[in-house]
């Protein structure tokens, strides 16, 4: 019997600072902030905007422009059941009234989060931050002013940012990745700092990376009076973990599409992963031509199925 769904779980780092805007001017802090969780205040990139970005990538990819979106260049999804695209992301534009799509994205939320320190950059995470995107984790508990780390030998107090803590020498810690698919793991993880729950937010959001802009005045190319803003993003080399349910009953995917074909692509999951592999070079989010939104897949595993 074919499965009813799967969990696929998609593992992805930050190449460029990312600014997955909240809309609007906020008194605050920077002008332009990012999208934060509501319980954690910790950044997130919300699914809709990865949703987004694969289907229009995807969309690319397969030259059927007109499918990205709510379709492209004013042309309506062209709604077929033989489309990879409308298939796998659903349509809302077509004579049949539209269908809904067969795969379900999550928001992408912090895994590891990096920070410079008297050794080195390391990436900030915690316990729970790690079980929750798969990995097995051998921690102590942590006081509020105390981190533990796979720094090797390291036994003195370490700053993150501005903040400075003190060792906690129970134990050393280990993490192990889900998969052997992640590249490059064991040099991030020789550099993992883990601190509490309650101080995870404060750090994240005290070292994320500011800039400040101006507009420029289109009649003299030079900066406009009182048009100085400052906005902040997720800076490069962040990970994050997300999870896309693919819950294909019909078991319809139109693989003798020729560019599913010229592709390999057998399934809607294989859609998706060819839409958020173009993210590395074209990116998502707000900001992109001032060099912000890419972002890579670097790996993704089978979590559930049933």
């Amino acid at each position: 019997m074919a499965n009813l769904y799967t969990q696929q779980r998609f593992l992805l780092m930050t190449l460029d600072p990312v600014h997955i805007g909240t809309g609007g001017y906020r008194l605050g802090r920077v002008d332009l902030s990012i999208v934060r969780e509501p319980g954690t205040n910790l950044p997130k990139i919300p699914g809709t905007s990865l949703a987004g970005a694969a289907r229009s990538y995807a969309a690319m990819r397969y030259e059927k422009i007109q499918c990205a979106g709510q379709g492209g260049s004013g042309q309506p999804h062209c709604g077929q059941p033989t489309c990879p695209i409308c298939y796998t992301f659903g349509t809302v534009r077509s004579d049949a009234g539209g269908s809904a799509g067969v795969v379900s994205i999550s928001d992408a939320r912090l895994l590891l989060f990096p920070v410079h320190s008297i050794a080195g950059p390391v990436w900030v995470t915690t316990k729970a931050c790690l079980e929750e995107g798969g990995f097995k984790v051998n921690a102590p508990d942590l006081a509020q002013e105390q981190f533990a780390t796979t720094l090797a030998g390291w036994r003195k107090p370490l700053n993150l940012g501005w903040m400075l803590l003190e060792h906690k020498a129970d134990r050393v810690t280990i993490t192990e990745p889900p998969s052997q698919k992640i590249a490059n793991w064991n040099n991030v993880a020789s550099r993992l700092v883990l601190v509490a729950e309650s101080l995870f937010s404060q750090i994240v959001n005290s070292n994320l990376e500011v800039r400040t802009s101006v507009s420029i005045d289109p009649y003299t190319g030079a900066a406009a009076d009182k048009a100085l803003f400052t906005y902040e993003a997720l800076p490069r080399a962040t990970w994050l973990w997300m999870d896309v349910v693919e819950d294909d009953y019909r078991k319809q995917f139109p693989v003798d599409d020729p560019k599913a074909q010229e592709f390999h692509h057998q399934r809607p999951l294989d859609v998706v992963r060819a839409g958020l592999k173009l993210a590395e070079y074209l990116g998502i989010g707000g900001m992109g031509t001032r060099g912000f939104g890419r972002i890579k897949l670097v790996a993704d595993w089978e979590v559930s199925h049933a």
